[in-house]
Parts: C-alpha cells; sequence; structure tokens
C-alpha cells in the first residue's frame, strides 16, 4: 500500500490530527474498505505513539468509519446506501433551512463570485473534465450556503461535506446528471438574483434529491460489478 503521512507540525493535540488525516483518507478512498488498520504500521507512518492513534481510532469508530472486529482488529467500515441516504438526507436538510437567508442576504458582489465560479465550472464541462467539475461543484455549493451568514448551520453542515465531496464525485460520473446539474447551478443563481424564494427553494430540493439519487444509483451499479465478478 502506497499511502504515505507527512510528519505532523501543527499545534493542535496530535489525537485531533491523526483523527483528520485519517478520517479525509478513509473518506476519499486512499484507505479502503476492509483495510486492517494496524496501530504499530499507522503510528509510524503519522510519526506519533500509540496512545493518541487509539484515541483518534475511538472517535473514528463513533463517526461509523471503522469498527473492531474479532481477532482482526480495527478495520475500515465500507460505506452503504444506507449510510450514503442519510448522509445526504441531514447535509440537504440543513442546506434546505439556508435558503431563506441566502435570498435575503446575497449582494451584487455575491451573485458575481457566483457567476465567476460558474464559468470556471463552464470551461471544465466544455473540456469534459470530470475530475475538475466535481470539486468546482462542491465550492459553489459551499460559497451558496455562505452567503446565509448562518454560521452554526454551516459548521453542522461543514462536517458533513468531506463525505458529500466524495459522493457527489460518484454522482458526477453520470454524463446526463453532469449536464443538467450544471444548468442548474446557473438557474438557482438566476433566481438568487431575482429574489425568487419558493422557486429557489424547489430548484434546489430537486438539484440536491436527484444527486442523492443518482450517488445511490452508482453504489448499486458497482455493487452489483463486484457481484458479478466475484460469482465468474
Amino acid at each position: 500500500m502506497s499511502l504515505t503521512f507527512q510528519p505532523m507540525m501543527e499545534s493542535r493535540p496530535i489525537r485531533e490530527i491523526a483523527y483528520e488525516v485519517l478520517k479525509k483518507a478513509i473518506i476519499t478512498g486512499e484507505i479502503p474498505a476492509g483495510e486492517r488498520i494496524v496501530e504499530t504500521e499507522y503510528a509510524d507512518r503519522l510519526h506519533i505513539s500509540r496512545t493518541p492513534l487509539r484515541e483518534a481510532l475511538r472517535k473514528l469508530e463513533r463517526d461509523g468509519l471503522v469498527e473492531y472486529v474479532m481477532r482482526r482488529g480495527v478495520v475500515v467500515h465500507a460505506f452503504t446506501t444506507e449510510d450514503v441516504d442519510q448522509i445526504y438526507t441531514i447535509r440537504n436538510s440543513l442546506e434546505m433551512l439556508t435558503l431563506p437567508y441566502i435570498i435575503e442576504n446575497a449582494t451584487p458582489e455575491d451573485i458575481g463570485a457566483l457567476r465567476r465560479k460558474l464559468i470556471e465550472m463552464d470551461r471544465k464541462m466544455e473540456k469534459d473534465d470530470v475530475e475538475g467539475v466535481s470539486p468546482l461543484a462542491r465550492e459553489f455549493h459551499t460559497m451558496l450556503t455562505a452567503i446565509s451568514g448562518k454560521n452554526r448551520i454551516l459548521r453542522v453542515i461543514e462536517g458533513q461535506d468531506e463525505y458529500i465531496r466524495r459522493f457527489s464525485a460518484m454522482a458526477i460520473q453520470q454524463e446526463d446528471r453532469r449536464n443538467a446539474a450544471h444548468e442548474e447551478h446557473h438557474m438557482l443563481v438566476d433566481l438568487v438574483e431575482k429574489k425568487d424564494l419558493p422557486a429557489f427553494e424547489s430548484l434546489m430540493k430537486q438539484h440536491i434529491e436527484r444527486s442523492k439519487e443518482c450517488c445511490l444509483a452508482a453504489m448499486y451499479a458497482r455493487q452489483q460489478k463486484l457481484d458479478e465478478e466475484s460469482e465468474n
């Protein structure tokens, strides 16, 4: 396995840094589902002792990202369709709460910044750069919700954002949804500029629900492919 970690030089508690590094690696797939996290090996990679690593692993277990398996130790937990459904439901419900405040607070400068981000996405779409579109789409949504100014809600949303980045990357692989989602991004900005809250709420609800459905469909398809390969 080629995954390596850089030495940690930050001032935060070591257990917190270890937790964040491992969490990101698991969510992005750098540490794949089913991988055993051997304490001695990962402590060496993180340049830390085993005590803060164990504390980080306990926190990851509470997050549902790892589990303790009899005679195997700590194993990375595979995301299920139920996990994806719950994470999207939480994230989407919170995002919907910000919409009235986005409409209320949006300035011409905010609209301009959103349109500049869409131009970046337009260029990636023209080149069919799928890998480039996904992070820009997440940045667009982060910019949009930030306009609300509802910092407590935004912090909770941010806690789910790493998961959504991975899942939305799966959804955006589907060309039909990719093109439709990008058109919807443009329409969302138009509605914010017009201060049309009912239409904005309706389109956003449709937009984020379709993203969840596409991600779930991608997971089902991937699982079917794995099942077929295991049978052959």
